[in-house]
């Protein structure tokens, strides 16, 4: 594809973004509207995979991406009470 023809398709795709939120806001979160709007991303990264170009993701979706897990061991009060679901069910004097 040349750089005009991938200008025009990422053009395009901001165009169909912007009809995606308009349905949004309109019938708000149907499951055809998180369909359109997954499909609008799905679209968004095959043009990057085309254009060779790595897609750039919001901020919010960095932070999203990374989540520290602590190597210390958790607190055992903070299971005190849980279920074991399918492991015999709540045993309330267990500690």
């Amino acid at each position: 594809m040349s750089t005009s023809e991938i200008a025009e398709l990422r053009r395009t795709i901001g165009q169909l973004r912007q009809c995606v939120g308009a349905l949004r806001s309109r019938y708000g979160d149907a499951s055809a509207v998180r369909r359109l709007a997954n499909d609008v991303e799905r679209l968004d990264i095959d043009i990057a995979d085309l254009d060779g170009v790595p897609l750039a993701v919001p901020a919010q979706a960095k932070a999203a991406e990374r989540v520290p897990v602590p190597d210390t061991p958790y607190d055992p009060a903070l299971w005190h009470g849980a279920d074991d679901e399918g492991v015999g069910g709540y045993k309330r004097d267990q500690r």
